[in-house]
């Protein structure tokens, strides 16, 4: 890659790589903590490398949100591994939900040319937003129901998880990881599973986004369709190594403590997507 046609010195480059390898290693122990794939970090962060380098903004969030899913789909191995040894992975609910999973991961890289972010970007935050508030507030041992209540409804979820997550470059747990504990499912057991799920996710969707930007002019150097290589060759090892991490806290930690700390991730994020559109809408 041609760092100075991009504008980037010896420091500027230096700073660049510290920065992607924080995000890699801070995406892995959320990967590993709270069942996502990592995406929430690794996506806001690669768009703001990207506009600092001056790549085309009609783009940067196609490549941001593409590079994020190719990190997930090692990270979600690394972090399922780590559950599996635990017994916090339900296989048979995962073989049932994988379909309908992989159905909206399809629609999702499909309209994600087509539509407005920032329409996606408000469902999402309003979502997260009411997630985190009844995940802090509900009585433990309080489920709402003890299984998904019937098969559509199951169905329907899980494209619903596959759609907005490819949309997003996230890895699913974002918002499998309520839906589960909401019917029921036991917050580590929900974790683990999300984990899985995020590489039924990731892989479709990586090789859909390589698709859809194949030939697509003003690429950032290094790009397979809109899969940036070489921010993908830099995140994985960080993400890898990370992940365990996350794990072993979650395994080592409360479950309500984990519950909390899961909604002070979507706490964040909902705040944060929510300022974007503020200031995109302003």
């Amino acid at each position: 890659m041609d760092f100075a046609a991009l504008g980037m010195d010896g420091s500027t480059l230096v700073i660049w790589l510290s920065v992607v390898l924080v995000a890699g290693l801070a995406a892995g122990i959320l990967a590993g903590l709270l069942g996502v794939g990592g995406g929430i970090i690794i996506v806001p962060v690669l768009y703001q490398l990207f506009t600092t380098m001056n790549i085309d903004p009609d783009v940067r969030m196609h490549v941001a949100v593409a590079t994020s899913l190719s990190t997930i789909i090692v990270t979600s191995l690394s972090s399922v591994r780590s559950h599996h040894k635990r017994g916090a992975v339900d296989f048979p609910l995962l073989r049932s939900w994988a379909p309908s999973v992989f159905v909206g991961v399809v629609l999702g890289t499909i309209l994600a040319g087509f539509l407005k972010g920032w329409v996606l970007t408000a469902i999402f935050a309003t979502v997260a937003l009411i997630v985190a508030l009844r995940m802090v507030f509900r009585r433990e041992g309080n489920a709402v129901f003890n299984d998904f209540p019937n098969q559509p409804v199951k169905i329907g979820l899980g494209g619903v998880v596959g759609l907005i997550s490819t949309m997003m470059g996230i890895g699913g747990g974002t918002l499998s990881v309520p839906f589960l504990t909401f019917f029921g499912y036991d917050m580590r057991r929900a974790v683990g599973t999300a984990a899985a799920m995020g590489f039924v996710i990731a892989v479709p969707g990586t090789i859909g986004y390589i698709i859809l930007g194949w030939g697509e002019p003003n690429l950032p150097p290094l790009s397979l369709g809109y899969v940036n290589v070489l921010c993908t060759a830099l995140l994985i090892p960080c993400t890898v190594i990370a992940a365990p991490w996350g794990a072993r806290i979650a395994h080592a930690i409360p479950q309500r403590a984990l519950q909390l700390c899961f909604a002070f991730f979507l706490f964040i994020t909902s705040a944060k997507m929510i300022w974007d559109l503020i200031q995109l809408l302003s």
